[in-house]
């Protein structure tokens, strides 16, 4: 438990006090504090971390609590005029954090009063005396915030115990001449990985992280400081007819302290038994806690045939180099091993998602039975196996069932707390999917701190992409312009990084000058990309420059028509619109039909805007204001619908009581999720 004895410091006694006096005031938050006390807000921070073992945002929240126990139990006050009174605007969100702190509801107060009184406070002035009396009781609360901050593991508080069973795995070196060995040596080394990754007491960063070191000579400490990892793993080893020689090394990162080694000697038969072996004997040098379920996955064997699981190492080796031809002739191999056991839960799996990968924005899919079947037999044959989860999940959104699709992710993250997998198709699906800002922040920082450190640049920007966009779809734009600052640094040629870097400008400062020059710079870089191409279309769109619009337009248009391409079908409306202006009817009417045809069918929260749009294009609004007055019921929305009152097709609706009326709700809701959002993360130290 923390040292809560720093509270009768004078220090946050004079917070304690600031906070009472704006205490109904539900803006008053770490900005207006620091302001308060003429200090920068990092250190305010700072100060407080160091005085309470709490974050701003906590100690503020804790003050208001403490106020509203108070007028329960001294005032005929209802809970919900408490509520407003200590500056909640929402009941249920006083009453949730109340439980939390307090371990039960707020109408229990007085059932309590006699339990707690008793209970003597420390060493505060009168005044301050019951503020702090519930500190002692709430080793629950204490629990849950530890927990938090593991999960998220971003703040400083928790680097230390985050570091100490924190592990990377280095790739493992073919000992042997023979180079047809390398992928028996790679798949040991991936076993080793997976095997270690069902260990949730670890926190085990995933291949990607660790592959760039395989032709990248750095010291033991420099990889530790990038891969912000405490314990590498490094091995090597031949195959010698029907042996296996496996030489493996535990490695205390910081201090290039080699912690343990042994040298494995068995026969191919016994590979299963290797794998098993190295992952627990890791595991038990880092003093790692391994459950009970862990273990028994750990020690099940994806399948009891040695042909069957050489010829998966083999399908695996070329999946992990990538590319169509490689994702063919891996799944070629997976068939063989099913071939050699058709109960090959592993290889099902595997196969089901290179098809998905094969199929991936492909207007036209053509595996999807082969998605389905290969899928099922996975789930069949194995259930429990994150990767059977997974290959169902992709099935789903293969057939952009995407509702469907996450509660396998989850589970799959359920049984394999390091997925990396998982995790990635979370966000993207939270995202573009089945938009949801919370979610997609939620999973975006859990990616984040699973490979916190990662250097690879590619990986690493795509991370720092993921938790910027998620960032100014809830509204963070500073920090998101920050995090998407990091995204290019690590990639310069990441051009998705760029285009969301173009429209948080456009955001932020509401005019295009920026986000067009970043454009055009991309794409005098790469002339054929689509998603910079159709957002140079919609700029000049939007400033009204149809003759330019329409230059991106066409080219956009025939690139897709060319790749068979299923994506940006959103934009259809606004080609058409173009298309009109400049006298191509029977292709604007084309598109158009195309846009309404996307609208019907959207799965996702913006049916209603997309319906709303294309009415407003009608000149009908009366439809247009039903469907927006619709998607005001939905929730965990992107900032970019904030943004919809400057489309020129709502001009004519901007001065409607109405219309205002919707924008106002709209606008509301949202801030009143960012604030939500905002509280939870500065509670976890994440801002």
């Amino acid at each position: 438990m923390p040292d809560y004895q720093p509270f009768a410091n004078d220090f946050i006694r004079q917070i304690a006090t600031i906070v009472e006096k704006n205490l109904s005031n539900e803006q008053f938050g770490v900005s207006e504090l620091a302001n308060e006390l003429n200090m920068s807000r990092s250190n305010l921070l700072r100060k407080v971390r160091k005085l309470s073992n709490l974050s701003v945002s906590q100690l503020i929240r804790q003050v208001r609590l403490e106020q509203g126990m108070n007028l329960l139990r001294d005032s005929s006050l209802n809970v919900s005029e408490v509520a407003d009174r200590v500056g909640f605007s929402s009941t249920s969100y006083f009453i949730k954090c109340f439980r939390e702190y307090y371990g039960f509801p707020p109408g229990a107060a007085n059932n309590q009063k006699e339990a707690t009184e008793n209970i003597p406070p420390p060493a505060v002035s009168k005044s301050h005396k019951r503020r702090f009396v519930f500190i002692l009781l709430s080793a629950g609360l204490i629990v849950v915030l530890a927990i938090a901050l593991l999960r998220y593991g971003m703040d400083a508080s928790s680097t230390k115990s985050s570091l100490e069973k924190s592990i990377a795995v280095l790739p493992f070196k073919n000992d042997s001449n023979d180079s047809t060995n390398v992928y028996l040596i790679n798949g040991l080394m991936e076993s080793t990985l997976n095997n270690l990754q069902k260990i949730k007491d670890l926190k085990v960063t995933s291949r990607t992280s660790s592959e760039k070191y395989r032709n990248l000579f750095k010291s033991i400490p420099e990889m530790a400081k990038e891969l912000n990892v405490n314990y590498f793993v490094e091995g090597s080893g031949q195959k010698i007819g029907n042996r296996i020689l496996l030489n493996v090394q535990l490695i205390e990162a910081p201090k290039d302290r080699h912690l343990w080694s042994r040298q494995y000697r068995r026969e191919v038969k016994d590979i299963f038994q290797l794998q098993q072996e190295i992952a627990k004997d890791i595991a038990k040098e880092v003093q790692a806690t391994i459950t009970r379920e862990e273990r028994s996955r750990i020690e099940k064997n994806p399948t009891e045939n040695l042909v069957a699981y050489d010829l998966f190492f083999k399908g695996s080796d070329l999946l992990r180099r990538g590319g169509h031809a490689n994702l063919e002739q891996g799944i070629s191999y997976f068939k063989k091993a099913i071939k050699e056991d058709p109960q090959f839960a592993l290889a099902y799996a595997v196969s089901a998602i290179a098809y998905y990968y094969l199929d991936l924005f492909q207007e036209r899919k053509i595996y999807t039975a082969e998605m389905g079947f290969y899928a099922d037999k996975a789930l069949l044959c194995d259930p429990l196996l994150p990767e059977s989860l997974i290959a169902k999940a992709l099935f789903y959104a293969h057939k952009k069932d995407y509702g469907a699709a996450v509660p396998y992710l989850e589970k799959a993250l359920e049984y394999n707390p390091n997925s990396i997998l998982a995790i990635h198709f979370l966000s993207d699906f939270y995202n573009y999917s089945i938009p949801n800002t919370a979610k997609y922040l939620e999973y975006a920082l859990l990616g984040v701190k699973l490979n916190a450190g990662l250097q690879d640049s590619a990986s690493t920007s795509l991370n720092y992409l993921h938790l910027s966009n998620a960032l100014i779809q809830t509204g963070f734009v500073e920090e998101s312009l920050h995090f998407i600052d990091k995204s290019i640094a690590y990639n310069l040629e990441n051009s998705y990084a760029i285009w969301v870097k173009a429209a948080i400008l456009f955001a932020k400062d509401g005019t295009i000058d920026q986000t067009k020059q970043l454009l055009l710079k991309e794409l005098e870089r790469d002339s054929t990309q689509l998603h910079i191409l159709q957002e140079m279309g919609n700029v000049y769109c939007y400033a009204g420059d149809y003759q330019a619009a329409y230059r991106y337009y066409k080219q956009f248009i025939k690139l897709r028509e060319a790749q068979q391409l299923d994506i940006f079908k959103n934009v259809d409306l606004t080609m058409g619109i173009v298309l009109s202006k400049l006298g191509f009817k029977e292709e604007s009417n084309k598109f158009i039909t195309s846009f309404k045809k996307f609208a019907d069918n959207d799965q996702s929260i913006y049916k209603h805007v997309h319906l709303a749009m294309y009415y407003a294009y009608l000149k009908d609004r009366k439809k247009t204001l039903d469907h927006l007055k619709l998607f005001t019921k939905e929730d965990n929305y992107q900032y970019w619908i904030l943004l919809l009152e400057r489309d020129p097709l709502v001009k004519p609706l901007r001065n409607l009581p109405e219309f205002k009326m919707v924008m106002h709700t709209i606008k509301t809701k949202f801030w009143d999720k960012h604030k939500e959002l905002k509280a939870s993360l500065e509670e976890k130290g994440l801002l």
